[in-house]
């Protein structure tokens, strides 16, 4: 039997070292079980801690960054990207690629692009590629403004664009420049009808818008009033439609369409003048048109100076005997003189081609002889000695120097009292009424 040493002191304290067990702390993990659920909420008692907390001192910290499994901590925009916070898209960029892409304001639209990357690069905000796009749209469009300008289509897209905003309030379906027919009527007939068929103007047609114009009135003025209106205004703007006053006008006369009462309450405001013959179907063929769009260089600047004698020639007194009205006669016989000089003038400044100098030279010649014959009338001391240089500066030129001039350079070479419209009117080379009452 093995017996074993137990060191006592007393026999009491002998027997309770034997007979207690003695008591080791063990090192084995021991797996706890979750508390109840208790309706979503953890079942927590008094003086414990909730579960998965320590139950004293500060909460758990997350490992020490850097180390294994660590986390980056969140951080609000400015700052490192998250998926949760984004920096927001510049406004003046937006703006930017807008302007360039519309082409509207172009200069705007390149300063905002670099307004847009000033503030990026600064505060860190997104739409760089947008500010970018932007500005090279912007300085596209500002390159093609210039040249616009400079070559004057910026000028011909505004007037086509008046002509066609004009065109949509007037309620006519026809625009200036541009030729129609009128089924089932002659053109008088159709006056107040708006239904026509635009055609070439190469082809047959009926008749050629060549202006439009807007009646300010604020309550209806009448037929009579409209037609009165209409024949003085569209006799007047005929001369920017047609610029050469020799032009074969062949049958065309100067018509209009008017609104009528019902149209008038329908918002139309607009005159519509044209050319046509009112009494026989399809009688034009080709446009009558004379302006900056068919014309070169030479022939605008040769009319132009035929403009400066034309202008005041045709303002002439509207007595038929000069002795009616002599003082009138003289005033406007010295008007004619110098705007004789002012023809000659532009007619000296131009350059010339080669096979229409001698000619024009020539004319300019027989214009200054000429202007000496109204430069006498417009002193004469009564009516007979008026009429003697009247009637000899009728003679000197006769349209034969300005025709031999014209020809050369592809204008029209018709006289004026053939060439007018409906065969009225007269011009500088012939005398009208009085020329004939004077002789």
């Amino acid at each position: 039997m093995r017996s074993s040493r137990i060191d006592c002191i007393d026999r009491i304290d002998c027997i309770d070292r034997v007979d207690r067990p003695v008591r080791t702390r063990s090192t084995e993990p021991v797996d706890i079980p979750p508390p109840p659920d208790l309706g979503g909420r953890p079942q927590q008692s008094h003086g414990q801690a909730p579960y998965g907390q320590a139950p004293y001192g500060p909460p758990a910290q997350p490992p020490y960054p850097g180390g294994p499994g660590a986390q980056v901590p969140y951080q609000r925009w400015p700052g490192a990207y998250s998926p949760y916070s984004r920096p927001p898209v510049n406004g003046f960029a937006i703006a930017s690629l807008v302007l360039g892409i519309l082409c509207f304001l172009p200069a705007v639209g390149l300063i905002l692009g670099l307004v847009a990357l000033a503030q990026i690069s600064k505060k860190g905000e997104r739409g760089k590629g947008l500010a970018i796009a932007g500005s090279i749209l912007s300085v596209v469009g500002v390159v093609l403004l210039v040249l616009a300008v400079a070559t004057g289509g910026a000028r011909d897209f505004m007037d086509g664009f008046r002509d066609a905003a004009s065109r949509s309030r007037a309620g006519f379906p026809v625009g200036k420049g541009e030729c129609f027919n009128v089924p089932g009527s002659d053109l008088e007939g159709a006056r107040y009808a708006f239904q026509v068929d635009e055609v070439p103007c190469a082809s047959r047609h009926d008749g050629e818008v060549f202006a439009s114009f807007r009646v300010n009135d604020e309550s209806y003025p009448g037929d009579s009033g409209l037609t009165s209106l209409a024949e003085k205004k569209c006799v007047d703007l005929q001369f920017t439609y047609v610029l050469d006053t020799w032009t074969d006008w062949g049958d065309a006369d100067i018509n209009y369409f008017v609104p009528d009462r019902d149209t008038w309450r329908q918002g139309d405001r607009h005159v519509t003048c044209l050319f046509g013959d009112a009494e026989e179907r399809r009688s034009l063929k080709g446009s009558l048109r004379r302006d900056a769009t068919n014309l070169d260089a030479h022939q605008l600047a040769y009319l132009k100076a035929d403009k400066a004698l034309y202008d005041v020639y045709g303002a002439a007194p509207d007595t038929e005997r000069f002795e009616d009205d002599l003082p009138g006669h003289k005033e406007w016989a010295g008007r004619v003189e110098k705007g004789l000089a002012e023809q000659a003038r532009l007619l000296r400044a131009h350059g010339w081609p080669a096979k229409a100098d001698a000619d024009v030279t020539a004319l300019v010649g027989a214009i200054e002889q000429n202007r000496e014959h109204w430069k006498k009338a417009s002193t004469a001391e009564d009516a007979d000695a008026f009429s003697e240089h009247y009637v000899q500066a009728q003679r000197h030129i006769g349209g034969e120097r300005e025709a031999a001039a014209r020809k050369p350079l592809g204008l029209g070479t018709t006289s004026p009292r053939d060439a007018a419209p409906g065969g009225g009117g007269g011009s500088h080379e012939d005398g009208g009424g009085e020329a004939d009452a004077a002789v």
